[in-house]
């Protein structure tokens, strides 16, 4: 996000903001058109996002707390509290610099988890925490730098409303947040790639046709809040997470700020930043005191601040970027689609699969455009996200080709050649890019790895008792550093048991409900009481407000007096329910809704957020908390 500053929101300074950005964008095109960008030997890069869980394998609020402890430039916030971030200087792109990368990150890692650990957390390297719940994401949650407040402040003023998630794969998630923290939700591993001023056209459109196969491989984040959806599902979460378009009545051609593109190059970077100053509204206009133009009167480098912070705000999956290093300006691709993890060995593997087949289809091809339509590679990359390694891609020359055979037989032998070309090491390139074909000749993704044991737990324990022993699996095996195509599938007593796991409501809560109108007949609940095999039907009104619940008690009323299947006599639920029944929230500890049940002499209790229905819990999930205890007991004597 660049600067830790609030945004100027009056007309005149977000004007003068936009005189800032086209002010730099002409000074961009002067530096270029005068040689002055950086056109020796090229660098990579990376940044590495990761999340902080606690004991329990839950996201721990502790991100400042370990700053603190680490104390160093290269290490920096995120969004919410339990994430942080690397940030590795950049190498030169020949020799050993992509095992220079791995022993790098690794270093920065293991500082990481020293410092976490004194704080009572653990790191792990995903794109989605598979323990995550939607009530991680609030803004209590939000790391405490203005720049976070402000970035959520633009979002919603613009979005005029909550954030609308709808992604749909095994499962479906249909829900609606109030904050920007559902971006928290995601954490990516960046790739960065510096490229000539003069070839940077060229080297984008190629960088975009490869990125759909190349995330194929890489997919590692099939499971939101539980839901099984997307391979990648962060490229549906983060795109709507962050979507500030608000429904129109009308078909209106708008563009998400999360995007893939609309266009190949034609010349210039400066086309993809006159594209996104044209599109989206400035959401941190904040005063910059630099002239670029006069800058470069006198013979300086102009930071284009403004244009950088807004290119911060736009986020492309192949990001361009304009800095500055040792005083000479560069360009690089950031690749922004490739998730955390599942351990530094894959995701060295993903960049230098990713570097490599940029740099072998360049020069298998030149310029890419002839061949490939670009709605064809947008419609790969969303392929990707979806299926991974099932998904089938348009390639070059019209070309239909599954994911597995174009990687396997095409773009893992240019991005060899590729990397011959710039003098990576030979032993690297055996050692990172075997590791892509392994995984995908065994169709071993992490997406995959994590799809099969939650397959392989179903019927044990609860949901969140197999959403944290797949977070705590994966701890354990990327901490023991093998890919994770060789990785053996998680078990349950990983996730270190029921004690850790019925802290709260919403850790057990039953969230797949029965519900009736008040209006209904009231044969209908004896009808779902009968066939679903339970006591008790909530009573919802049009807008899933709870109004009452009906018991198996009540019904045995009206059976006793014959008023149930009576052909004459129908009578409508809202005669018998108790109205306004006891509720209580999903963060609600265990042990309040257990004295809330023996106070008020109820077996069951709607769980309520934001006014709406979300969930029950009741006796049945108390006694099964009580048998694990027992039998935990029975062991121990």
């Amino acid at each position: 996000m660049g600067q830790d500053a609030k945004p100027d929101l009056e007309p005149e300074a977000i004007r003068a903001f936009t005189r800032s950005m086209l002010r730099d964008i002409h000074a961009l095109e002067r530096l270029i058109a005068d040689g002055r960008i950086a056109s020796g030997h090229p660098k990579i890069g990376l940044e590495q996002e990761l999340f902080l869980v606690d004991s329990s394998w839950r996201p721990a609020l502790v991100a400042m707390q370990v700053l603190e402890r680490l104390d160093a430039q290269a290490y920096t916030t995120e969004l919410a509290q339990f994430n942080l971030e690397i940030n590795l200087d950049p190498l030169e792109l020949k020799d050993d610099c992509f095992s220079a990368l791995e022993r790098n990150l690794l270093g920065h890692l293991e500082k990481v988890r020293e410092a976490a650990r004194k704080e009572g957390a653990e790191v792990v390297l995903t794109g989605i925490l598979p323990s995550l719940k939607k009530s991680d994401a609030i803004l209590d949650n939000i790391t405490p730098r203005d720049r976070y407040f402000a970035l959520n402040e633009a979002m919603t003023r613009l979005r005029s409303g909550p954030a609308r998630l709808l992604i749909q794969g095994i499962d479906e998630l249909n829900v609606e947040h109030d904050s920007v923290m559902l971006e928290a939700c995601n954490t990516s591993c960046q790739v960065h790639l510096q490229v000539k001023a003069e070839e940077f056209a060229r080297t984008y459109n190629v960088a975009q046709a490869v990125l759909g196969p190349v995330l194929a491989t890489a997919v590692n984040s099939p499971l939101l809040f539980g839901r099984r959806l997307w391979a990648e599902t962060r490229i549906a979460l983060f795109r709507q997470s962050v979507d500030t378009r608000a429904a129109m009545k009308h078909l209106r051609e708008r563009a998400p700020r999360v995007r893939f593109g609309d266009f190949w190059l034609k010349e210039s970077v400066v086309e993809l930043f006159q594209e996104d100053i044209a599109r989206f509204r400035a959401l941190m206009p904040t005063r910059i005191e630099e002239d670029p133009l006069a800058i470069l009167d006198d013979g300086g480098i102009p930071s284009l601040a403004a244009l950088q912070l807004h290119n911060s705000t736009v986020y492309r999956w192949n990001r361009p970027c304009y800095g500055v290093s040792d005083s000479e300006p560069h360009l690089r691709i950031e690749c922004r689609a490739l998730p955390s993890g599942p351990t530094v060995t894959d995701e060295v593997a993903n960049a230098m699969f990713w570097i490599g087949s940029v740099l072998g289809v360049t020069s298998e091809f030149g310029d890419i455009t002839p061949y490939l339509e670009f709605d064809d590679a947008k419609g790969n990359f969303l392929e990707a996200a979806r299926d991974g390694l099932n998904a089938t891609f348009t390639w070059a020359n019209d070309e239909t080709i599954g994911a597995k055979e174009l990687v396997l037989e095409h773009l893992l032998p240019l991005a060899r050649n590729g990397l011959a070309a710039v003098d990576i090491d030979p032993g690297d390139v055996d050692r990172y890019l075997s590791v892509i074909e392994e995984r995908v000749r065994l169709c071993h993704t992490g997406a995959q790895w994590l799809t099969k044991s939650l397959a392989r737990m179903k019927g044990h324990g609860t949901r969140f008792e197999r959403l944290a022993a797949l977070t705590a699996a994966t701890a354990t095996r990327q901490h023991e550093g093998t890919p994770v195509h060789k990785w053996s599938l998680a078990r349950l007593e990983e996730g270190g048991g029921w004690k850790n796991n019925y802290l709260r409501v919403e850790q057990y809560m039953t969230t797949e409900l029965y519900t009736v109108h008040e209006d209904e007949l009231v044969d209908l609940v004896a009808f779902v009481m009968d066939r679903k095999q339970i006591r008790h039907v909530l009573v919802e009104d049009d807008t899933q407000k709870i109004v009452g619940l009906v018991s198996y008690r009540s019904l045995l009323r009206l059976l006793t007096r014959g008023q149930i299947g009576d052909p004459v006599v129908a009578v409508p639920v809202k005669e018998v329910m108790v109205r306004d029944p006891i509720t209580i929230a999903p963060e609600t500890p265990t042990t309040e809704a257990i004295e809330l049940m023996h106070t008020n002499r109820v077996s069951v209790l709607p769980v309520v957020k934001d006014d709406k229905l979300v969930g029950t819990v009741g006796e049945r999930d108390f006694m099964h908390i009580a048998r694990q205890f027992l039998e935990d007991k029975l062991r121990e004597e």
